[in-house]
């Protein structure tokens, strides 16, 4: 064989198999073939003549009853489809102990309900089944693998006196972000408080919002859940499509962006009533001109005042300042 070879070994291999196996391939490919009693010293040792051997990427042969066997090398695009055969045979293999962990994950806690460990091929499924809908809503936060994101709002069913947490189950330390905006009613009531303080010394970042209009829960990308009435019970949508899932995590990151960190203090407004007006309208992303338009200011005064209250604020762009005053609680 030719450096030619060795050039397509590589481009074919790399990232296949390992690089020290490869490397020792590609030394056999540019030697054609050696003795065997050589190859240990030409592949740096015998481990290395038995991987090659054992892995298909080389074969022993004999060259006739008085000559010496050679170690020859397959050719590359054989190689390739060789291994590609045992890369397949170990993701079987493997996708096989992941279905029947999932099955004794199942065994194990029978509220992981069907609706979340089946396939299914529904972007969005509407359930209607009160118990249904509870015991999806429990087993969808097992779905998350990165991020877990939850929208909560004063609509219950029941008291808040009757009210418990649901912490972020111990798997997610380390592995799972967990975040939650609330309401800020909730946190007028003792007991929703309890149950915020409490996820968050589970490892929950928790936010405070004004008011949020549905509950919502995402894992990662992958699924969500949205209400169709205002507790959710009633019915429900557990929707799978990415497009849809992906919208409502821009979402959930552009209210995390305005909400206050929970009990984080909210102080009053150091601004005067005219540059809370230009406040207001920064927020809302409209441009000096048009603030200058509106209130009948003149432009210069429009952009002293903006200055003014991002030097307040710290930041350096005109809508950066809005969302920072919503956290500080000067836009209401």
């Amino acid at each position: 064989m030719s450096v030619q070879a060795e050039q397509q070994a590589t481009r074919l291999l790399k990232g296949i198999v390992p690089d020290a196996l490869l490397a020792s391939y590609t030394r056999l490919v540019l030697e054609g073939a050696c003795p065997q009693p050589e190859a240990a010293d030409l592949l740096g040792g015998a481990d290395q003549v038995a991987a090659l051997t054992s892995s298909g990427m080389a074969q022993i042969r004999s060259s006739g009853p008085t000559l010496p066997a050679r170690l020859v090398p397959v050719p590359p695009d054989l190689v390739l489809q060789g291994t590609l055969a045992d890369l397949t045979r170990r993701l079987v293999a493997d996708q096989e102990r992941l279905l029947d962990g999932q099955r004794r994950m199942a065994e194990t806690h029978p509220w992981a309900s069907s609706a979340i460990t089946e396939s299914d091929d529904r972007l969005v499924r509407l359930i209607t089944d009160r118990e249904e809908i509870s015991t999806v809503s429990r087993a969808l936060i097992g779905a998350a693998r990165h991020d877990w994101m939850t929208l909560e709002n004063q609509f219950v069913e029941r008291s808040m006196d009757e009210l418990s947490a649901v912490p972020p189950p111990p798997s997610f330390d380390g592995r799972v972000r967990c975040r939650a905006i609330y309401e800020a009613g909730c946190a007028e009531h003792p007991v929703a408080v309890m149950s915020i303080e409490i996820a968050v010394q589970a490892g929950e970042e928790a936010r405070l919002l004004p008011r949020i209009g549905m509950k919502m829960k995402v894992a990662d990308d992958s699924i969500a859940m949205l209400p169709l009435t205002p507790t959710g019970m009633s019915g429900a949508l557990l929707i799978r499509s990415s497009v849809i899932v992906s919208a409502l995590r821009e979402y959930f990151e552009l209210l995390w962006e305005r909400a206050v960190p929970f009990g984080a203090s909210c102080t009053e407004s150091p601004l005067n009533e005219k540059q809370q007006k230009v406040l207001s309208m920064l927020a809302e992303g409209v441009p000096d001109a048009a603030i200058a338009k509106r209130t009948g200011m003149g432009l210069s005064t429009v952009r002293r005042h903006s200055a003014t209250i991002r030097a307040k604020l710290g930041v350096d762009h005109p809508f950066a300042a809005g969302v920072a005053a919503v956290r500080r609680g000067w836009i209401k």
